[in-house]
């Protein structure tokens, strides 16, 4: 079952075990992860999933969309080159564990 650790500003550390299919965001609400609120339910419209992944799990993952791209211009944390939507990331069974960072503030 693939694993997904979030880890927070102060570096305390969360992991789930989902199912594939799953995405970022629907397992951290589902597992009550703070700091990742998912506010549009996934449609990429909002923002408020916005983390940071870690670099060696970057390029196991599909290109921003268009979509997504915007929304990151919007996120009330820095933007940098690591950050994506949680909503847009589908864990599947070729990425069986990832690490992303969560942002100080959503909102």
């Amino acid at each position: 079952m693939p694993v997904i650790t979030y880890t927070q500003p102060n570096g305390n550390q969360q992991t789930v075990k989902v199912e594939p299919g799953t995405t970022l965001m629907r397992a951290a609400v589902n597992n009550g992860v703070d700091g990742i609120i998912g506010e549009c339910g996934g449609q990429a419209m909002c923002a408020t999933c916005h983390v940071y992944v870690r670099p060696e799990y970057a390029q196991s993952l599909p290109d921003v969309n268009d979509d997504e791209d915007e929304m990151l211009d919007c996120t009330t944390a820095e933007r940098t080159e690591n950050s994506r939507l949680s909503c847009q990331i589908k864990i599947d069974s070729e990425l069986s564990e990832i690490v992303v960072d969560i942002p100080a503030g959503q909102l």
